[in-house]
């Protein structure tokens, strides 16, 4: 697979580096990136390619850079915001630091995986799902409901990482569509009865492994293994949830453009190449197997396919990453 030849500059923020696709003086745009830097460093060179810009990273967690550019507020060097789940964008957005996106940006991933308000838009996504243990149990014992796994009877069963963005997105989507006291219910429940692993990769050994039954993850991580060599996922299937239950939810990778930056039209540019679909079969064809956004765009099999999902709806400006993080935190997660 094609990697872009990067260059470490400099560390500007706690765990945060700078890192820069290029090496000339010329036109750059920085952009502060959450999502997976690997994924950023073979899609960004084609942006590059395309219009002579150079694309300059500074990489951290989701709420680690929002809650960086909230408190750099029109000072910030940003041009580009980008998110691996949403939640980190609305918190951005609240705070009136997006400049509305491009129409036809907009235009080219569908309407509900942008917020209403046109100033940021997907242009990744990952599926929520339960790995399980094929050894250990069967498809047809599986829960009906993502809600189900906080049940006694799941109690010593399911594996989940709490600390990550990943999980606590998931959260924040079973809060939207099932409210704060279901929530709270559901999360004390997990608390009680679930078994807590740092990481999704260290979840997916886990069951893979036999050490727990299942596990609550995004699909990308246990498709990943399989393509690489399968040492962590030879024992273990992946269980997706229908009928727009809370565990079918799909989580959105975001982007957008910071309206004290300087380079609007080269980051509208920027965010535009993102989710076109030159950009997006970028993306379709990286190690990542995260979703494209553009409906031109597919994975190749085997990766269930994505017109294949039944994802509630949700408005995804209304992902509430504060009262998740309170929620996690009155339950002894966080």
């Amino acid at each position: 697979m094609r990697r872009a030849a990067c260059l470490l500059l400099a560390t500007t923020a706690a765990a945060m580096t700078l890192t820069a696709c290029g090496e000339d003086d010329g036109p750059y745009l920085t952009v502060y990136n959450a999502q997976h830097e690997e994924l950023l460093e073979e899609m960004a060179p084609g942006f590059t390619e395309q219009t002579g810009i150079d694309v300059r990273f500074r990489s951290g967690d989701d709420f680690e850079l929002a809650n960086q550019l909230v408190q750099e507020g029109d000072a910030s060097p940003a041009d580009v915001f980008l998110t691996e789940n949403s939640p980190a964008m609305s918190l951005v957005d609240s705070s009136g630091l997006f400049a509305p996106l491009d129409e036809q940006t907009l235009a080219q991933v569908p309407a509900q995986f942008s917020p209403s308000s046109g100033t940021w838009t997907g242009f990744a996504a990952r599926s929520t799902v339960l790995v399980y243990n094929t050894d250990s149990i069967s498809a047809d014992e599986l829960p009906d409901s993502l809600l189900d796994l906080a049940d006694p009877a799941w109690a010593g069963r399911v594996a989940f990482s709490p600390t990550g963005a990943d999980f606590q997105a998931i959260v924040s989507a079973v809060l939207d569509l099932e409210g704060e006291q279901a929530t709270a219910d559901w999360l004390d429940g997990l608390a009680e009865g679930g078994e807590i692993y740092d990481g999704n990769d260290v979840v997916l050994e886990a069951v893979d492994s036999g050490e727990v039954d299942t596990g609550i993850i995004y699909h990308y991580y246990w498709y990943r293994d399989q393509e690489e060599a399968g040492e962590n996922s030879s024992s273990s299937a992946l269980h997706f949830f229908d009928d727009q239950d809370p565990g079918a939810f799909v989580s959105v990778s975001g982007a957008g453009v910071l309206a004290s930056s300087d380079k609007q039209a080269d980051a509208q540019e920027f965010v535009s190449y993102l989710s076109s679909v030159k950009g997006q079969q970028v993306l379709a064809d990286s190690y990542a197997l995260e979703y494209p956004l553009n409906p031109q765009v597919e994975l190749d099999p085997p990766v269930m396919p994505f017109q294949s999902l039944e994802p509630p709806r949700i408005e995804v400006s209304q992902l509430n990453g504060p009262t998740v993080t309170e929620l996690m935190q009155d339950a002894g997660l966080l």
